[in-house]
């Protein structure tokens, strides 16, 4: 369980897939302060993490890598954190596109080929 300091390689979140869900890797990000954390059993474990490091509970999105994947499938915004009605979010998912697309640009500067 870490928050990135710097770039990872798609070829290090196949590593780090490989030895926990085989396929996937499950991440955690603050679209506020722009920080990802990832590898964990649990999305609320990363959110846990990043709290304790100075991240607001409501900027905190949960989801999953699919390295082996391309395009659209590398990311599966699929996270019990995102349950939140009172934000305007009643579903596991990210309903806000405004929100999934912070998140992409943001995985975007975190994660490289």
């Amino acid at each position: 369980m870490k928050i990135l300091q710097e770039t990872i390689a798609v070829a290090q979140l196949k590593t780090l897939a490989a030895a926990t869900f085989g396929d996937l890797l499950k991440a955690v990000v603050d679209v506020r302060l722009g920080v990802v954390a990832l590898d964990a059993e649990l999305h609320s474990d990363l959110e846990a993490l990043l709290i304790e490091d100075g991240s607001g509970p409501d900027d905190l999105w949960g989801f999953n890598f699919y390295p082996d994947l391309a395009g659209d499938d590398f990311i599966e915004f699929d996270s019990m954190i995102n349950v939140r009605p009172s934000q305007g979010n009643a579903s596991r998912g990210v309903e806000d596109p405004r929100i999934r697309k912070k998140i992409v640009e943001i995985v975007n500067e975190w994660v490289k080929n």
